[in-house]
């Protein structure tokens, strides 16, 4: 009884290390929309700027760094030795379907980042918001390359370049 009560607290949306990474990236100047219904997943966070979903996953309920076939427990994800075969059913399930959620994005043409619960602990916070701005930049970047003709090629007169000021005989 006391284990459902404490199940019945977790909540799904405006957890702690959601909150972190929004404060985070609103800081940076990054712009999102929060549980966005009309794709896969219902990412927690959406930056339609940057065809990029986020996820803020806790380590238990996704089963961080946990072998789907082995399901042993990880440094920051430990599975309950209580009804332990519940628990790898419920957390195998749930790691099938975030890697069909993402798949299923990426053919729509969006980009997923999955931010850990463990990667937000105060000690880590820090090197993974920038990273994760990094990365957000980096993909706006490649999305958006042109391959503009770069200047054609001059040709040299003598030993000197005509400026474009000048007459070319």
């Amino acid at each position: 009884m006391q284990l459902h009560n404490n199940m019945a607290f977790v909540k799904s949306k405006d957890t702690k290390p959601e909150i972190i990474v929004r404060k985070g990236l609103w800081k940076r100047g990054f712009r999102y929309r929060l549980n966005y219904k009309r794709l896969p997943g219902h990412p927690d966070l959406v930056l339609r700027k940057y065809r990029t979903c986020i996820f803020v996953n806790g380590c238990f309920w996704h089963g961080h760094n946990v072998e789907l076939n082995k399901m042993e427990s990880s440094n920051c994800c430990r599975l309950p030795n209580s009804n332990r075969d519940f628990w790898i059913t419920k957390i195998r399930r749930n790691k099938e379907r975030d890697k069909e959620e993402q798949r299923r994005l990426a053919e729509m043409g969006w980009h997923c980042i999955t931010v850990w619960e463990c990667e937000l602990t105060p000690k880590r916070r820090e090197k993974t918001l920038e990273s994760l701005a990094f990365t957000l930049n980096h993909i706006w970047l490649q999305d958006h390359r042109t391959f503009a003709n770069l200047y054609p090629e001059q040709k040299e007169i003598g030993n000197q370049i005509p400026m474009a000021a000048e007459d070319v005989l």
